[in-house]
């Protein structure tokens, strides 16, 4: 197969569907996130970016498409890292967040990590780094 130069440099923002976007917002925000955009657009809708404290990519709260019916809640495949994983789970337990009862450690090479669900029900993982 051949390559060609698209000119693609970095990942920038993951859309999340979102229907009850203000309460994402308080949950993200919870969590350390920074909301740096919420503008509205046709329709009455909103366009909503958080960010972690590190890092340049973001979330994006999206509306869901009109006419897609109930948002499903899904494995994400987003990521998120963190130094201490046992004071991190702590701290979201503590937070009232929907997290694993358990931190998985399955040994080497897998770090140790979690899952945590957002208010929609979307997985997110946390590992340690």
């Amino acid at each position: 197969m051949s390559t060609v130069n698209t000119g693609l440099s970095t990942i920038n923002l993951i859309c999340v569907p979102t229907p009850e976007q203000d309460k994402a917002i308080a949950f993200y925000e919870s969590l350390g996130f920074e909301k740096r955009t919420d503008d509205e657009f046709g329709g009455g809708y909103r366009w909503i970016e958080v960010y972690p404290p590190v890092g340049t990519t973001g979330i994006a709260l999206a509306p869901p498409q009109p006419d897609s019916g109930p948002v499903v809640p899904m494995q994400t495949g987003i990521t998120l890292t963190t130094a201490d994983i046992d004071a991190t789970h702590a701290a979201m337990r503590q937070l009232g967040v929907d997290v694993d009862a358990e931190v998985a450690r399955m040994g080497e090479p897998v770090p140790p990590m979690f899952w945590f669900r957002d208010p929609t029900g979307h997985t997110l993982m946390v590992v340690e780094v």
